[in-house]
């Protein structure tokens, strides 16, 4: 259907952004990825990456094409999060902002991206001030992530194809925030069938190793589908 741009000449037009949490886990920790800011306003703090919707796409397309861009990376884990419509939010001008956030190995993010942007990976215990509403909008995305978390076995994203218990554990604890119970989840994840164990072991922290294993993502989504409780106990 043809536009007639006519039909709402009468009221304001805005700009519509889309800001994007990139979350990564590496070396046991879970990380940001944002950048400093190359031009105005805020030219030179730290920011989240972003952009702005073009005329011929939707919001979820703006968004995988603007993660796409920034990483190189397709099919990634991504969830709308927010809109964020201040009047004030931005000195340039009225932006309204739909945020999303996103799940991505870290290990997959090559440099060549990273010197494109200046990317930097930072820990969540070590951010600087954001620019904005960006550091409520990274809470509440931690927020939401650490709810699905307890709701279902999400995160597996952000690991390498196999991986060992122990790294995985490390990943709730880096989402959660806080230790969880070792023999607990250890029962939980395994009762869950999801996972594949393989004959390779990772002897990278002990002359014993650990066993690796890979995702099953079929037996994953039905049990998504059948609502199926994640909840894993904390120290």
């Amino acid at each position: 259907m043809a536009l007639n741009e006519s039909y709402y000449s009468e009221h304001p037009r805005f700009h519509v952004a889309l800001d994007c949490i990139i979350f990564g886990f590496d070396r046991g920790e879970l990380k940001l990825l944002i950048h400093k800011r190359r031009f105005e306003p805020a030219k030179g703090e730290w920011s989240l990456f972003g952009g702005f919707m073009k005329e011929d796409e939707g919001l979820e397309e703006a968004a995988n094409r603007i993660l796409y861009e920034l990483t190189g990376l397709e099919e990634i884990y991504m969830e709308e999060l927010q809109t964020y419509g201040s009047i004030d939010r931005d000195p340039a001008g009225r932006v309204i902002s739909v945020a999303y956030f996103a799940l991505i190995p870290a290990h997959r993010y090559s440099e060549a991206y990273s010197n494109r942007y200046g990317a930097t990976w930072v820990g969540l215990k070590d951010l600087p001030p954001l620019i904005m509403d960006h550091d409520s909008m990274v809470e509440k995305a931690l927020r939401r992530l650490q709810r699905r978390a307890s709701s279902q076995p999400i995160g597996f994203e952000l690991l390498p194809k196999e991986f060992t218990i122990p790294q995985l554990q490390a990943l709730y604890e880096a989402i959660y925030q806080s230790k969880v119970d070792k023999r607990n989840f250890r029962k939980k994840i395994l009762s869950m069938g999801v996972l594949i164990k393989l004959e390779e072991k990772d002897k990278t922290n002990s002359r014993k190793g650990a066993f690796l294993y890979s995702f099953d993502k079929k037996k994953y989504r039905k049990l998504v589908e059948g609502g199926y409780n994640f909840t894993i106990s904390r120290v």
